[in-house]
């Protein structure tokens, strides 16, 4: 089976620094042979190790790349540059703690994150998109079915996630598959500390194979971290993370002078 990982970069939220971050982590954390595909709207920068194309184009409007993740949808085109095999895909604001051979086998036509657990502690699943596995190729019907009736659907779901969660199961591909509870934590509920702590002790260290970032702070807030609180009130961080310093530059990554 060819393994693919795939990642995505557009815009300048996020540095060519990110990309080469994430491949040195992925190839220190997988067993075997891999190609690693980063589809951008700008190579600059990016480690020539790393596979790139455009990022395909699909009608989107400007308004789309703006809000939500959107272009992740493209991923799903039918015709993937002539790629094959299974893709595991992982957002760039995400840190590579364990081995990630074994989410290749895991079986599902679309296998991803159950938010529901972090924020909610029980209830119906919550799709996330941080990190998802798929055969390239083969669903290409998400696409075809969202350029189909973009105008209703961007109107319908605020994001690519809710029109994965909603719309998948309806295409014939099965229901969506969520990955193991403990292959996967999130920076703010799992190890954050609680308010009050925040203050006065630094984030846990990761345990799982997969540490997800979402919204504010992000990995390079822990990295080089600005003047004061680099969390969202009412919680506090402060000062460099040390853990996060030694993954950022143990894969390639630069400080600050």
């Amino acid at each position: 089976m060819d393994r693919v990982i795939l990642t995505m970069k557009w815009g300048t939220l996020y540095s060519a620094e990110y990309v080469n971050v994430l491949f040195n982590a992925a190839k220190a954390n997988m067993d075997g042979d891999f190609t690693f595909v980063c589809l951008t709207d700008d190579a600059e920068g990016i480690d020539p190790g790393v596979v790139t194309h455009p990022i395909p184009d699909i009608g989107l409007p400007q308004s789309a790349w703006k809000a939500g993740a959107w272009p992740k949808l493209t991923v799903f085109c039918s015709d993937l540059y002539g790629l094959k095999g299974r893709a595991l895909f992982i957002d760039l604001d995400t840190v590579i703690s364990g081995d990630l051979s074994e989410m290749f086998d895991f079986p599902g036509a679309f296998v991803c994150l159950d938010s529901c657990p972090w924020r909610y502690k029980s209830g119906p699943a919550r799709t996330g998109t941080g990190i998802f596995a798929f055969e390239i190729g083969g669903v290409g019907a998400i696409v075809d079915h969202f350029v189909g009736d973009m105008s209703r659907l961007l109107a319908d779901y605020g994001n690519e996630q809710d029109f994965l969660h909603g719309e998948f199961s309806k295409l014939g591909f099965g229901e969506i598959q969520y990955w193991p509870d403990d292959w996967l934590q999130s920076f703010k509920y799992h190890l954050r500390q609680p308010l009050i702590l925040d203050r006065i002790l630094q984030p846990r260290v990761p345990t799982a194979k997969i540490l997800c970032f979402h919204g504010r702070p992000r990995p390079i807030d822990l990295i080089d971290p600005p003047v004061g609180n680099w969390d969202k009130f009412p919680h506090y961080g402060r000062g460099q993370v040390p853990w996060m310093v030694d993954y950022w530059t143990r894969f390639g990554g630069t400080l600050k002078d």
